[in-house]
């Protein structure tokens, strides 16, 4: 567990820790116009990677594959400290995502062949609690780095955070027996160049639509070539369970509606007045809120079902919208905390119910895919909804009138998640 800890805080406060620095980074080894892509290689690879890592471990153990993770992202870390150019950095990132991506599903596909289901909520909730200390720590230590050292201590920081985690899984008895099957190497191949070239539409800003059109074919290609393979790489048959099928599309839809708030509250709070620091300390609220949920969701599973929490989590989504819709100028530090910890009380019932439900509700040896996709599609549903908010926020010159567009968007697609919710039945 230590390890798994180890591991979700150091790919979470990676992300942070860029994100914050990423200016000063690009500022010293020029290439401006590859600093998007810097993010866009990271999160593509890591998106991608994480459904193909779940398959992967069903087939030949958690253990192996989740060190291979660790392994990747180190090494990337590595790389990337020692980057003399952006279009060396974009590649290393590339690289880490791929580490990241192995990484993310584990921890709750190992949780989930550890402990009981009522005990479930509480080990998610430690999991996210990293989240919210990454949100803390990243910015302090970005800035330490930058001031008293170098940017590249960002990077460098994770070799011991990685060899230390390495060590202690090392300890780790499996307790899952893998079912060995082919690979489908070329189902995974197709698989990646389709969700790439569609991801690639929401970062390009020409093309848009050819990216699309062969992400499309390639995804269509993909599909026919899955349903005749004897071990899929990403079993389509999960699809015709339609509770795990309503929980992918209900995830997807709440993350594509308000789950990138998080990304631009820090940006409202700095206009505001406020340091980077406490814009930050912001985001905790989410996290307050999601372990408040989280914690006794195992326990309420038992005695209420799937179905009906998930009715009730999509509510403090809409609930969520309507709090953020009403930020406007001059709108106080604890209004917008108030507000992150609604948001964090949605997805909070809303993501943990439904990954303990995605490994509960199919065979054991789909656990590790059917976790994976659901991740995978919050992580779609992310980079899809971070985009657009980013394009109502870009698109004016008023910029609380950009922010009031972006989270109207946010409360009508949770409307439709709210919808999705209820598709939900007899779990």
């Amino acid at each position: 567990m230590i390890s798994i800890v180890l591991a979700n805080l150091v790919a979470s406060m990676d992300t942070t820790i860029a994100n914050t620095t990423m200016p000063i980074i690009t500022k010293e080894l020029g290439g401006f116009e590859l600093y998007a892509w810097s993010f866009a290689s990271y999160m593509i690879m890591s998106t991608v990677i994480s459904p193909v890592a779940g398959r992967i471990s069903d087939m030949f153990g958690r253990k192996t594959i989740f060190a291979v993770g660790i392994i990747l992202f180190l090494i990337g870390s590595v790389l990337c400290g020692f980057s003399n150019s952006m279009l060396q950095l974009v590649l290393f990132r590339a690289v880490q995502g791929i580490g990241a991506g192995v990484m993310m599903p584990f921890p709750a596909i190992i949780a989930g062949d550890l402990f009981k289901v009522e005990q479930r909520g509480k080990i998610q909730a430690f999991f996210t609690a990293m989240w919210g200390l990454s949100a803390i720590l990243a910015p302090m230590l970005g800035a330490a780095f930058v001031e008293y050292a170098s940017w590249r201590w960002i990077f460098f920081i994770n070799i011991p955070i990685c060899i230390v985690s390495v060590f202690l899984l090392w300890g780790y008895k499996e307790v899952y027996e893998p079912k060995r099957s082919k690979v489908d190497y070329f189902g995974a191949v197709l698989f990646a160049i389709g969700v790439s070239l569609l991801l690639l539409t929401t970062i390009v800003e020409s093309s848009i639509y050819v990216y699309a059109l062969l992400g499309v074919i390639v995804i269509g290609i993909f599909i026919a070539y899955e349903k005749r393979h004897e071990s899929p790489i990403v079993p389509l048959s999960l699809l015709k369970n339609p509770p795990i099928a309503w929980m992918i599309v209900n995830s997807f839809l709440a993350c594509v509606s308000l789950f990138g708030a998080s990304s631009y509250v820090p940006l409202f709070l700095q206009q505001e007045g406020y340091s980077l620091f406490i814009s930050g300390v912001a985001l905790l609220g989410t996290s307050f809120g999601w372990m408040a949920m989280a914690v006794p969701a195992g326990k309420w599973i038992l005695k209420w079902g799937y179905g009906r929490l998930l009715v009730v989590g999509n509510i403090f989504l809409v609930l969520s919208g309507v709090t953020l819709l009403f930020m406007k100028e001059g709108t106080g530090f604890w209004y917008v905390f108030g507000a992150m910890v609604v948001q964090g009380l949605a997805f909070g019932l809303i993501a943990t119910v439904s990954v303990i439900g995605s490994q509960q509700l199919v065979k054991p040896h789909e656990k590790g895919v059917s976790t994976s996709l659901q991740l995978f599609s919050r992580n779609i549903g992310t980079a899809i909804g971070v985009t657009i908010m980013g394009a109502f926020l870009a698109k004016t010159t008023d910029f609380y009138a950009g922010f009031e567009n972006m989270f109207l968007y946010g409360f009508i697609v949770s409307l439709f998640a709210f919808a999705s919710s209820f598709m939900i039945k007899k779990v």
